[in-house]
């Protein structure tokens, strides 16, 4: 049995020593976004002069308003790319939406 594995083992060796090993990043350093994600597509919108809301970007990509906010808060976080509020609307009062036609506009900060 143990010689049946053998080979393949083999074959599965020389298949992972042949892989390119990865440039490693310097620490603290902002990582660079992959061409063509939803990334980059949120970081398009939030980049545009008159911003994007949660709703907007949530349409774009198919995430759930919660994700939107949480990868606001990973910008921050992981690479260093602050997210500023643009403009808070509230639409509370008589002939208004209430909470739900509230929205806020975000962008990158700079």
């Amino acid at each position: 049995m143990i010689g049946a594995l053998e080979g393949p083992m083999a074959r599965l060796r020389a298949a992972l020593a042949g892989k390119p090993a990865r440039m490693p990043r310097e620490p603290g350093a902002p990582r660079k976004p992959r061409e063509g994600t939803k990334q980059e597509q949120v970081l398009a919108m939030l980049r545009r002069p008159e911003g994007a809301t949660v709703a907007q970007i949530a349409e774009a990509t198919g995430w759930a308003p919660h994700t939107v906010r949480g990868f606001f808060a990973g910008l921050k976080k992981r690479q260093g790319i602050a997210v500023e509020v643009l403009e808070r609307v509230r639409q509370v009062g008589p002939n208004k939406e209430g909470a739900r036609g509230s929205y806020t506009v975000y962008r990158i900060a700079g």
